[in-house]
């Protein structure tokens, strides 16, 4: 669940601050768990909210904004394999990093709908602001992200 509140609060210790909320309303709210989805789910979706809920009180409103190929494993030798799956981490890295780049509202809008799998009808009531500004949020996401994997991956490839 870490993995989770870092997509939203990439403050490592902010997200852990978050995280341990979470997990306290969790257990304040065991009770309430009626076991017809899975717990995980369950919990996941206490913990985005509770990102959501930090994001909102560190930020007057965020969400108002004016403002490859496919890789393949398999390599018959061993070495290649290793160093295509060091190649797949590092460019997983860098898309969690790019991700945290983002402003606050772009970043929410952009985990939950990618992420969290939220519609923007879902989205746009989570955190009060319409469908359009949701969707308008998302691909702005989407340019910023690829301006900025343009930008690292090139740097990567340099360094090869």
């Amino acid at each position: 669940m870490l993995s989770v509140c870092i997509r939203y609060i990439p403050d490592r210790d902010s997200a852990q601050e978050v995280l341990q909320e979470g997990f306290i309303k969790v257990f304040d709210k065991i009770g309430a768990f009626d076991h017809k989805g899975s717990l995980e789910g369950w919990i996941r979706r206490i913990v985005v909210n509770t990102a959501i809920d930090h994001i909102r009180k560190s930020k007057k409103d965020p969400f108002r904004t004016d403002q490859d190929d496919d890789f393949k494993l398999g390599a018959s030798d061993p070495m290649v394999e290793m160093e295509e799956l060091q190649l797949l981490e590092l460019k997983a890295e860098l898309a969690m990093e790019a991700i945290q780049q983002l402003s606050p509202a772009y970043r929410t809008v952009f985990s939950l709908y990618v992420l969290e799998d939220y519609s923007h009808k879902e989205i746009a009531e989570k955190l009060g602001i319409s469908e359009g500004t949701s969707k308008s949020n998302l691909a702005k996401a989407k340019m910023n992200l690829q301006r900025i994997l343009i930008e690292k991956y090139s740097y990567v490839e340099q360094g090869k």
